[in-house]
C-alpha cells in the first residue's frame, strides 16, 4: 500500500463532510492527509485509509483499522537523499508492517506520529 508523489494535509473539517457516510454516530475526523488520490484519516476511533483504484478512480476501498489493534509503528524522517518519510504501522497477528506510506518532505511527519501516539496510548 505505499504510495509516492506528493503529500499533503486535508483539513479536517472538510474531510469529515467529505467522508460523513464512513464514519460512525458522532465519530470525529481529527486528522487527514492526501497522497496522490489516496487519503488517510485519522478519527477519534480508528485509523480509515481511502485507497482509489483504476484509472478513474471510481473504485475505491476503505480499510478501517481500530487503533486498539495496532501493535506498533514506526516513522522514519526525510534525509538529504532520501526526501520521503514513510509510516509503518503493524496490526496485531501480523508479523510485517500491514500499512506503508510514503509522505514527501510537505508533510510534518513528527506530527502524524503525534496524532498515532495520541490514539494508540489510550
Amino acid at each position: 500500500m505505499g504510495l509516492f508523489g506528493n503529500a499533503h494535509t486535508v483539513d479536517p473539517v472538510s474531510a469529515q463532510r467529505d467522508y460523513q457516510r464512513l464514519l460512525g454516530h458522532g465519530e470525529q475526523v481529527h486528522a487527514a492527509y492526501l497522497l496522490i488520490r489516496d487519503t488517510i484519516l485519522f478519527t477519534d476511533r480508528r485509523l480509515v485509509l481511502v485507497d482509489k483504484q483504476g484509472i478513474t478512480g471510481k473504485k475505491v476501498e476503505y480499510h478501517s483499522i481500530p487503533y486498539r489493534c495496532i501493535t506498533h509503528f514506526s516513522v522514519e524522517t526525510a534525509g538529504h537523499f532520501d526526501l520521503d518519510a514513510e509510516l509503518k504501522i503493524w496490526i496485531s497477528g501480523s508479523p510485517t508492517p500491514a500499512v506503508e506510506k510514503t509522505f514527501t518532505k510537505g508533510v510534518d511527519i513528527y506530527e502524524v506520529q503525534a496524532i498515532l501516539t495520541q490514539f494508540v496510548a489510550r
